[in-house]
C-alpha cells in the first residue's frame, strides 16, 4: 500500500510531495556520484567508501554551515538554483583551509510548504557545488514544517567531509615573516553580511531586476545572488606542488577576523591596500550605506575569497599555478611580526 496520510495533508505536511521531490532530484544527484562508491538515495543514511590507500594516516575534517539571510534575495527574486552552490561552498572552502580534500556532502531543507520543483531547484545547485568541489552529494533530508517557516520560505544548511594525512595537515606555526599573502579573488559578496546588505538596499522595497550603472548594468538582484567560489580543485593542485603555511577562508568577519585564524601569535598579515583588487558591489555598498572602510574590511570579503601563505620563493610558482587552475590570483601582501592580526596600509 502506498504511504499516504490525508490527516497530515489536512495539517499542512504532504509526505507524497517530499516522495516526488526525491525522484525528482535524483538525476542532480547523480551527476556527483561520479567515480565514488556510495548508496542509493533514499535509504536512512548515507554510504561512502573511503579509499585511503594514499593516504596512510587519515585524518577526517568536517564544516558545517548555511547560507544565511542571503535566502531572502533568493525569495524576491524567486529564483534558486543558485543558494545550493553557496551551501556547499561555506563547506568546502572551509575544509580545504586544513588542506583537506572534501569527500561527501549532505543537504538540510527545512519549509514551510514542500513544492517538489522549488526543492529540485535547490538541490540542483547543491550538486553544481558538490560537482565544483568533487564531492558526492550522498543524502539529506527535506522537512516540511507549516506553522514554524513561511509557506514561501525555508531554510537550508549543510554538512561535509574531507580527508587529509595527517603529514599533510597545513601547519600555521610555520609561518614566518617575509612570506607571501597570495589573494585568490572572490566572485562578490558570497554569503555573508547580508543582513546589514539587506539594510542598506532596503531590498523589500528596491527593483532588485533594475539595471544599477555602478554594478555595470548588472541587476542589483542578480548581483547580490551570485554564487559563492569554491577554491577546492585550484587549491588542492596547490597544495600538490607546494608547501602551503597557511590558508584563510574570507567569510563573515572580513578580513580582520578571518586571517589572523591562520597565523601564529606575534606575526600580522601586511595588506597592500593599493594591491587588492576591490569588487564594484562592495563600493556601491559602502557608498549607499555610508560604511566605513574599516567596517567593509571588518563585514566583507572585499573581493578576497580565500588568502593564501606561501614562502616568498615560492610565490611565483604558485600564482602561475593557480592560473593555470583557473584562478586569477595576485599577491596581496607579506607576513610581518606584530602584535596585529591584519594590518591594512
Amino acid at each position: 500500500m502506498k504511504s499516504f496520510s490525508e490527516s497530515y495533508k489536512e495539517a499542512g505536511v504532504d509526505i507524497t510531495a517530499g516522495y516526488r521531490a526525491v525522484e525528482l532530484m535524483k538525476s542532480h544527484i547523480a551527476r556527483t556520484l561520479v567515480g565514488a562508491n556510495t548508496s542509493d538515495i533514499g535509504g536512512f543514511g548515507g554510504l561512502f567508501e573511503l579509499d585511503i590507500k594514499d593516504t596512510p594516516n587519515p585524518v577526517l575534517v568536517s564544516g558545517t554551515d548555511g547560507v544565511g539571510t542571503k535566502l531572502k534575495l533568493a525569495f524576491l527574486m524567486n529564483r534558486h538554483d543558485t543558494v545550493g552552490i553557496d551551501c556547499v561552498a561555506m563547506c568546502v572552502n572551509d575544509i580545504i583551509c586544513c588542506g583537506a580534500k572534501p569527500l561527501f556532502f549532505l543537504d538540510y531543507i527545512a519549509c514551510g510548504k514542500n513544492v517538489p520543483e522549488k526543492i529540485v531547484s535547490i538541490v540542483s545547485g547543491v550538486a553544481e557545488g558538490c560537482v565544483q568541489s568533487g564531492c558526492a552529494l550522498v543524502g539529506g533530508e527535506t522537512a516540511e514544517m507549516p506553522g514554524f517557516y513561511p509557506i514561501d520560505e525555508y531554510d537550508l544548511a549543510g554538512f561535509s567531509v574531507g580527508v587529509v594525512d595527517k603529514s599533510k595537515v597545513l601547519d600555521k606555526n610555520t609561518v614566518a615573516e617575509g612570506d607571501v599573502i597570495i589573494a585568490l579573488p572572490s566572485s562578490g559578496l558570497h554569503s555573508n553580511g547580508f543582513s546589514l546588505v539587506r539594510k542598506v538596499f532596503d531590498v523589500e522595497n528596491t527593483d532588485l531586476h533594475a539595471p544599477v550603472a555602478e554594478l555595470g548594468g548588472v541587476s542589483l538582484g542578480e548581483t547580490l545572488l551570485t554564487p559563492t567560489k569554491i577554491y577546492v580543485k585550484p587549491m588542492l593542485a596547490l597544495f600538490e606542488a607546494l608547501k602551503v603555511k597557511a590558508v584563510s577562508h574570507i567569510t563573515g568577519g572580513g578580513f580582520y577576523e578571518n586571517i589572523p585564524r591562520s597565523l601564529p601569535k606575534g606575526f600580522s598579515a601586511k595588506i597592500d591596500r593599493s594591491a587588492l583588487r576591490i569588487l564594484p558591489v562592495f563600493d556601491y555598498l559602502a557608498k549607499t550605506g555610508s560604511i566605513p572602510e574599516r567596517d567593509m574590511f571588518n563585514t566583507y570579503n572585499m573581493g578576497v575569497g580565500m588568502s593564501v601563505v606561501v614562502a616568498k620563493k615560492d610565490a611565483e610558482k604558485a600564482l602561475e599555478l593557480l592560473k593555470r587552475n583557473g584562478e586569477d590570483a595576485y599577491v596581496m601582501g607579506e607576513i610581518a611580526k606584530a602584535d596585529e592580526g591584519v594590518i591594512i596600509c
